[in-house]
């Protein structure tokens, strides 16, 4: 296996930093390989060969992991819906972000959402009654 010149390992690492910083402020959007790299200004294989080789991920991949991560932190939060939860991670069908967390946890944003109230998550509730 050829080994990588710097000046390209410097760009690939560029490209992704760039990618990723995208998915990061907008992932609830719909985005695409093409999108983003027409956007980081590069070719949709450059933007898959950083990803692989730089990020060892795949652009799916690392949006879906954002996804799921944010949707953790907002089903944990109990404020939102599954559903409201779904939209504002980018999802159009709250079926389709059940299967897909279902997939990445292991378990229905549900039951996810149970746990964390389990394991003494914040209580909206709580904060409404201290309040009265």
């Amino acid at each position: 296996m050829p080994t990588q010149r710097p000046s390209t390992i410097r760009l690939r690492a560029s490209l992704l930093e760039e990618a990723n910083s995208i998915v990061e402020r907008e992932y609830a959007s719909e985005l695409s390989l093409d999108d983003i790299a027409r956007r980081v200004a590069s070719s949709r294989r450059q933007l898959q060969r950083a990803y692989a080789e730089i990020g060892d991920t795949t652009f799916r991949d690392h949006l879906t992991r954002v996804r799921m991560d944010r949707a953790a932190e907002m089903l944990a939060a109990r404020t939102l819906t599954v559903r409201e939860v779904a939209h504002r991670v980018g999802y159009r069908q709250p079926a389709q972000f059940a299967k897909a967390f279902r997939r990445y946890r292991g378990m229905a944003p549900s039951d996810f959402r149970a746990g964390a109230r389990a394991l003494g998550g914040p209580d909206p509730g709580l904060e409404s009654r201290a309040a009265a």
